[in-house]
């Protein structure tokens, strides 16, 4: 193993312990994977259709509300690549989101939702490891048929919303 993939497998792992934070509702566990020290007020996070929060602070007030707002998040993440540069990283990724509200009445699950999201996180290394430094998601709104072409300039020809 070379230093650039284990560098780059550390970053991956750092990502992981974000969504899996995200997913577990664990504040604790978010709060180590964002960054802190001199660069804490340039953390920046933007959700889908949210606009851009800026400094440690909003960032992890905005995760608090996500998390007690939402009974049940799992992220499946495909589309991984992973940049190293010196002291940052860039990582891109498709989240396949699958979202749920609560349990029915009877102990069944609630109703699931799945969704596209797609993100880029930048990392800093630091004294502890490599820790999140910004995070941007867009939702996916255009669908693509097997070809990898979009619905409209695609085979299929047809309108999106159908």
């Amino acid at each position: 193993m070379t230093a650039r993939t284990a560098e780059a497998r550390a970053v991956e792992a750092a990502n992981q312990a974000f969504y899996d934070a995200v997913e577990t509702s664990d504040l604790d566990a978010l709060e180590n994977v964002v960054l802190t020290g001199p660069l804490a007020e340039s953390v920046t996070v933007v959700h889908p259709g949210w606009p851009v929060l800026r400094g440690r602070g909003e960032v992890m007030r905005s995760y608090a509300l996500i998390m007690a707002n939402t009974e049940y998040i799992q992220f499946f993440l495909t589309d991984v690549e992973v940049a190293v540069d010196g002291d940052t990283a860039l990582v891109t990724c498709t989240e396949n989101i699958l979202t749920g509200g609560p349990a029915e009445d009877d102990g069944s699950a609630g109703s699931l939702v799945g969704g596209l999201v797609v993100a880029t996180n930048v990392f800093r290394r630091t004294h502890d490891g490599w820790r999140l430094w910004a995070h941007h998601g867009s939702p996916v709104l255009a669908e693509q048929d097997d070809e990898g072409e979009d619905d409209e300039g695609g085979e299929g020809g047809g309108d999106p919303a159908q």
